[in-house]
C-alpha cells in the first residue's frame, strides 16, 4: 500500500518559515490559521547544570500527520474525513457539516474550522500537486533542503526534493525541468541511523511523518 509522507531533517531546518508561507499562499489558508506550524524546541542544556552557550535547540514543523490509523476518520459522522488510496487523509467538503469532531479527535491540533465556508480544513499534502506527479509546495520551497517527500512504504532514503528550492511566486519551470532536478534524500543528507528517526507521539493513530534529528535530545 502507498503511504505518502514527508520526512524533515531537523538538523537542516533553519526555522525560516518558508514552508508555512508557501503553504498559505498555494492553499489560500485564512489569516490566523496554519496547515504547517513551526515550533521552537529549546534551548535545553546539553548536560545537567549547563548554561548558555552549552545549550541545544531545534525547529519542529508540525502538520497533519496523515496517520495510518487516523482518529479523525473514526469520529467523522458523515464520512467527510477519508483515508484515500495514496495513504493521505483528505476532507470531502461536500460531506463536511462543520461539527468539528475531527478537530477534537486530532492528537496534534492541526485541524481548524474555516468560519467562512463552515467546513474543516487541514494539510492535504498538496494533493492537487502530488496527484499530478509534483511535490508538495512546502517541499518545493524549503531553502534548507530539509523537507523530503515520498512513499513511506519504499523507505525514507527514497524520498525526493529538488536540488535547488523553487519559489512559489517566481518564474515557473516546466514539469520536465523540475523533475530532472530531483535528488533522493539517501544520497543527499548527512548520514543518520534508525535511532535518529522519530515520529510525533503515537497514541495508536500511527503518524506517518518522519523526523531526523542527530546528536540532540528529541522532545517532539
Amino acid at each position: 500500500m502507498t503511504q505518502y509522507s514527508i520526512c524533515v531533517d531537523l538538523n537542516r531546518c533553519m526555522g525560516c518559515l518558508a514552508c508555512s508561507v508557501a503553504c498559505k499562499m498555494v492553499n489560500d489558508v485564512p489569516i490566523g490559521s496554519f496547515w504547517n506550524k513551526m515550533l521552537r524546541i529549546g534551548p535545553n542544556p546539553r548536560y545537567e547544570g549547563a548554561e548558555v552557550p552549552d545549550v541545544d535547540m531545534y525547529y519542529l514543523p508540525v502538520q497533519c500527520q496523515h496517520c495510518g490509523n487516523p482518529e479523525c476518520v473514526k469520529v467523522c459522522p458523515t464520512g467527510a474525513s477519508q483515508k484515500v488510496a495514496d495513504g493521505t487523509v483528505q476532507i470531502d467538503k461536500e460531506k463536511c457539516i462543520g461539527c468539528q469532531f475531527c478537530v477534537m479527535a486530532c492528537p496534534y491540533g492541526v485541524r481548524y474550522l474555516n468560519a467562512d465556508e463552515k467546513v474543516v480544513e487541514k494539510c492535504t499534502l498538496c494533493e492537487q500537486k502530488t496527484s499530478q506527479g509534483e511535490l508538495p509546495q512546502c517541499v518545493i520551497n524549503c531553502g534548507g533542503r530539509a523537507r523530503w517527500f515520498g512513499d513511506l512504504e519504499k523507505g525514507i532514503d527514497s524520498f525526493v526534493a529538488y536540488d535547488e528550492p523553487h519559489s512559489v511566486y517566481g518564474p515557473s519551470l516546466s514539469y520536465d525541468a523540475m523533475a530532472a532536478s530531483r535528488v533522493a534524500m539517501g544520497g543527499y543528507v548527512n548520514p543518520y541511523s534508525s535511532s535518529d528517526v522519530y515520529t510525533l507521539p503515537d497514541v495508536g493513530n500511527k503518524p506517518s511523518m518522519r523526523y531526523i534529528l542527530r546528536n540532540k535530545k528529541w522532545q517532539g
